[in-house]
């Protein structure tokens, strides 16, 4: 950085340092994802002490311009996309409607016999057959989401790998089954990528992430969908609206 913090300045020394890095992210000297400097390393930059880069850097975390992860350093916050909670969503209409190019990559896709816990979240039979996919969703090339869903198998027969590589899930459900979807419970928990999920969503292992489980219900009341997805938490945060 090669910006200047004034003394004699009426600003406080803590905002001149905060504004710098604001003004650098919003012209884009500083990217998203990039690493900033130390604590130690801006002190000796600017010549200020670390009680005044503290608290620079702690406002820019409340105000969602850097976030901190332990042991590896602070970064630059990307732009996070709001998902609104009221009605039903589908990763590929919602990119489209901000402008964004979504794409599936399909990782795995099995029919196989089910455990005792999926059956349970499916409401069937232990060991009748589902379909199990993992895809990654990704925005202009850009990994976004890691899903893995079970869906039963008698319901939907005929799905292939190429199908969900080209197609939306719903769309497929909609289309070729003409499937009338009801309700979903959606939980939400926070959680941390392990290795494999962070190399899958290209980011940083022990990077932040929202744990999204979803069960999807037809006109039927029978469940349809059990989606358990992983989602950077550097690039969604989630909107819902309560009233009485």
């Amino acid at each position: 950085m090669d910006k200047k913090i004034y003394k004699d300045s009426p600003l406080p020394l803590y905002y001149q340092l905060k504004q710098i890095i604001i003004n650098m992210v919003e012209s884009r000297e500083l990217k998203e994802n990039d690493k900033l400097p130390t604590e130690n390393e801006l002190c000796k930059q600017f010549s200020i002490s670390r009680t005044t880069t503290r608290q620079a850097l702690k406002e820019l975390v409340n105000e969602d311009y850097i976030y901190v992860i332990q042991g590896k350093g602070t970064f630059i916050s990307p732009k996070k996309f709001q998902q609104e909670l009221l009605n039903f969503y589908s990763f590929t209409d919602e990119m489209e409607k901000i402008g964004r190019t979504p794409t599936t990559l399909v990782l795995e896709f099995k029919i196989i016999e089910t455990d005792n816990k999926v059956a349970q979240v499916l409401k069937i039979n232990q060991n009748d057959k589902i379909y199990k996919f993992i895809r990654v969703r990704l925005a202009d090339n850009e990994p976004m989401i890691l899903e893995t869903t079970y869906i039963p198998y008698d319901l939907f027969p005929g799905i292939s790998r190429e199908d969900l590589e080209s197609n939306p899930l719903y769309a497929i459900l909609v289309g070729r089954f003409h499937t009338v979807f009801t309700k979903a419970e959606e939980t939400f928990r926070s959680t941390l990528l392990n290795e494999g999920e962070a190399k899958k969503l290209n980011y940083i292992k022990g990077g932040p992430a929202i744990l999204l489980e979803r069960i999807t219900y037809n006109n039927y009341n029978r469940v349809i969908e059990y989606t358990k997805s992983v989602t950077r938490g550097d690039k969604f945060k989630y909107h819902v609206i309560l009233t009485k």
